[in-house]
């Protein structure tokens, strides 16, 4: 196998072994073998190409052409000529599926489902693209070096969004391909030119006058590697999804306050569904007390896209002193006002303000910023609810079935933007939208029939292992499998009722919590709740409650209407009493006593809280002020070994005869290893005059740097052949005014090059090798070794 090839193999093999980083992100780890195949054949693509040989740019965009191929033949076959040659249709498949992937890293806990054709263009199309920057670095470039930054960035994504378990195994695993690929690279060089000129023999004492220099490039690259394995493990983890906001909160706060970005408040809800404690996060004290049912609602999701719920981007006032009257509600609608005083947990942070709906004024201090179309709170300038202590005044609006059934039609632009749903929903979801509410009379009797088909008779089960699911198809799986959590009932809910024409949302928040002894309502981890709001004119946005054993139904939904397959009213599942909620947080099987015994089934979601006391801790920062330095000192370790060598070698030195020998031949190696940085490999084979003469020939040196170069050859000679060795002062500035001369005539490319990437920082590669060669013949020749006595027959 020749040097390329065996350099070839060794950066497929560093890119393959990096990307083991990414198996805890994902499950099954199925990928990484067709990753492996997709790599070994850009790789191939390279090794031909290079063997042609085509000029370096076009084996560059051969390699990037096959894998552009590759990932069409994978992802969209279907929309590609022949299968293979990508085409418009094929670019927007792509486009589609990570915009997909998007949405799904935002919804899944590590380890992400496979199954998510998004998520796996993200893994797969990732490694092939640091695959192609590798190779092209190490083995189309020849410098394996610089390939170290696209590991690094890969090993760091990796790093990053782990759990921090395990990420010192999968550092080892990285750093070793790295090595690897970096020793291939300085024994290809070595076969082509021979050991680099070392100087004169070992002293007595057995130590190289040079090998300080190795010694300290060893430290160097030692501490490097020991930072870059320590800090992985020391840095907090991030908790949540594969890419979390701010914290385990609802939103991504408003930063300028001028909107709210458009995020996932869902985000690892799956992953938050069973711990095993419940916690409190907000305690309520409510005048009338006779509010057992309230419900805290945070905000609410209302772009529908087919494969998930999520809040649109609003624009964010001054939070007024008294709010508007709700979007819809009528003069005509019974109603009260209720106060309710909250208290926010220490530990519980996140950006969107909890509150009754719909509230009709707070008193909060902090900097908040007010959403007039979901009527919420969110922080503004880093303002979150951790300690916060407010109070909130808040309709309790109680329609009857009468007028809920007499409502009239929404208006135009309203019932336009909120009952949009998207062409990729399947036709599964409308049918049996339809099915379910047939012979309603109007809007009203269809959203209780579709709120009674997923609490009462249509067969669905309250299941909190189920998979969230992603693609435009979760919807219809749940619904073909029947079975899931809050999110299920609520999304299937409000997207059946959107196609039935009824304006429609997902509001995100707490179900009713548990009363105390002191009239206050403690809210805990487990009341995490979501339900639909479905608008009808004259009342606005109405909750509907349609997962089984969670929450209260209200009472409009109770009463009798013309479907006789109404719940009845007096199933304590359907009653909004003012006692304790009999399921898990609110249900009918679970009591007041079983919940203060944590006896009930668990619920959380990602609006639960960190695990944090009271913000960052001093370690905490100082640990990703370490991630800092060593992120920016592990690229720079080749330049930071280069300028530490280059001043141990020319710096200060002892004056006795002793001391001349290994400071010119230092000064002599400081020369022929900045040639080397600059493009020009040592010779061994040559005398240090004919080597000079060769640096100043392929180097262009001007007359003055020429003779420079002379002056420190002829040093390294005196001190080699003279019987007594003498010191030539100066020597320091020779090779200072050499190196000024070797970065002259060379293009800005070659001295950054040369800056950043020395090629001489292969020294440490020799370094660890003599040092593990060293070691293993102390090894076979401390092994005792048993002889046969002479004349013993076996």
């Amino acid at each position: 196998m020749s040097g390329r090839a065996r350099l070839a193999l060794c950066a497929w093999a560093a890119t393959l072994m990096t990307s083991c980083a990414l198996l805890p992100l994902v499950e099954p780890a199925s990928w990484i073998l067709q990753a492996a195949f997709l790599l070994g054949i850009q790789s191939l693509v390279g090794a031909a190409t290079r063997r042609v040989p085509l000029a370096r740019p076009l084996t560059v965009a051969a390699q990037a052409l096959v894998t552009l191929m590759l990932l069409t033949v994978v992802f969209a076959r279907q929309q590609a000529l022949a299968g293979v040659i990508p085409t418009p249709e094929a670019f927007q498949r792509f486009a589609d599926l990570l915009r997909q992937g998007g949405d799904d890293i935002a919804r899944y806990a590590i380890p992400a489902p496979l199954d998510s054709a998004g998520i796996r263009l993200m893994i797969i199309g990732g490694v092939l693209v640091i695959g192609l920057a590798v190779d092209t670095l190490a083995v189309t470039f020849r410098g394996a070096a610089p390939a170290g930054l696209p590991l690094l960035a890969l090993y760091s994504v990796a790093a990053g969004l782990s759990d921090g378990g395990a990420d010192w195994l999968w550092f080892l695993v990285a750093a070793a391909g790295y090595l690897m690929l970096l020793l291939a690279e300085g024994r290809d060089r070595l076969s082509q030119w021979g050991r680099v000129f070392g100087g004169a023999p070992r002293t007595p004492g057995g130590e190289s006058g040079v090998v300080a220099p190795v010694r300290t490039g060893r430290r160097i690259g030692a501490v490097a590697l020991g930072l870059a394995l320590v800090v992985p493990v020391a840095l907090p983890s991030m908790d949540g999804g594969l890419l979390d906001g701010t914290g385990t909160g609802v939103g991504g706060g408003s930063g300028s306050g001028g909107t709210i970005a458009a995020v996932n408040p869902l985000v690892s809800l799956r992953d938050n569904l069973n711990v095993d404690e419940d916690r409190q996060v907000l305690t309520l004290r409510t005048e009338p007390e006779d509010q057992g049912s309230l419900y805290v609602r945070i905000v609410s999701l209302d772009d529908f896209d087919g494969r998930t719920w999520k809040p649109s981007k609003r624009n964010i006032e001054k939070v007024p002193d008294e709010f508007p009257t709700p979007v819809g509600l009528g003069a005509d609608i019974r109603r009260a006002e209720i106060t309710t005083r909250v208290v926010a947990a220490e530990d519980y942070r996140q950006d969107f303000l909890p509150m009754p709906y719909p509230p009709s004024g707070v008193e909060v201090e902090g900097n908040w910023r007010y959403e007039p179309e979901g009527m919420t709170l969110v922080g503004d300038h880093g303002q979150n609810t951790g300690g916060v202590a407010y109070e909130v005044k808040s309709l309790v609006v109680q329609p009857t079935a009468e007028q809920l059934a007499a409502a009239t039609a929404p208006p135009a632009g309203l019932r336009r933007e909120y009952t949009k749903v998207p062409d990729s929903l399947p036709a599964v979801v409308a049918r049996t939208a339809r099915a379910v509410t047939q012979d309603s009379a109007n809007h009203y009797e269809q959203a209780v029939k579709l709120q009674e088909y997923f609490s009462l008779t249509g067969g669905f089960q309250y299941d909190t292992q189920v998979q969230v699911g992603s693609g435009t198809e979760a919807i219809a799986r749940f619904l073909k499998d029947k079975q899931g959590f809050c999110v299920h009932f609520s999304f299937a809910m409000a997207a059946m009722a959107r196609t039935l024409g009824i304006p429609a949302r997902v509001a995100v928040g707490f179900a009713p919590g548990t009363p105390q002894v002191d009239g206050t309502v403690s809210v805990g981890l487990r009341d995490a709740h979501a339900w639909p709001e479905l608008y009808f004119e004259g009342v606005g946005w109405t909750r509907f409650e349609p997962t089984p054993t969670r929450g209260t139904q209200p009472e409009y939904t109770q009463t009798d209407s013309p479907s006789n397959s109404l719940p009845d009213p007096g199933l304590p599942s359907r009653s909004a009493s003012v006692a304790p909620s009999t399921a898990p947080s609110a249900s009918e099987s679970c009591t007041a006593e079983q919940k203060k015994l944590e006896a009930c089934p668990s619920e959380s979601a990602a609006i639960a809280a960190p695990t944090d006391d009271d913000g960052p801790k001093w370690y905490v920062a100082l640990a990703w002020a370490l991630g800092g330095l060593a992120a920016l000192a592990i690229p720079l370790a080749p330049m930071m070994w280069r300028r530490r060598v280059r001043a141990v070698r020319l710096g200060a030195h002892g004056r006795g005869e002793a001391d001349v020998v290994p400071h010119t031949l230092a000064v002599w190696l400081e020369l022929t290893d900045t040639a080397w940085d600059f493009g020009i490999p040592p010779d061994e084979s040559q005398t240090p005059r004919k080597a000079a003469a060769r640096i100043v020939r392929l180097g262009h040196l001007d007359p003055e740097a020429a003779t420079a170069v002379h002056r420190v050859a002829d040093a390294v000679e005196q001190v080699l052949y003279a019987p007594r060795p003498r010191l030539t002062a100066g020597l320091g500035e020779d090779v200072r005014r050499a190196v000024a001369g070797l970065a002259a005539p060379v293009p800005r490319r070659t001295r950054l090059r040369a800056l950043l990437a020395p090629r001489s920082a292969v020294r440490v590669v020799w370094a660890v090798s003599q040092w593990w060669a060293r070691v293993t013949a102390r090894a076979a020749a401390a092994r005792p070794t048993l002889r046969k006595p002479s004349g013993q027959e076996g």
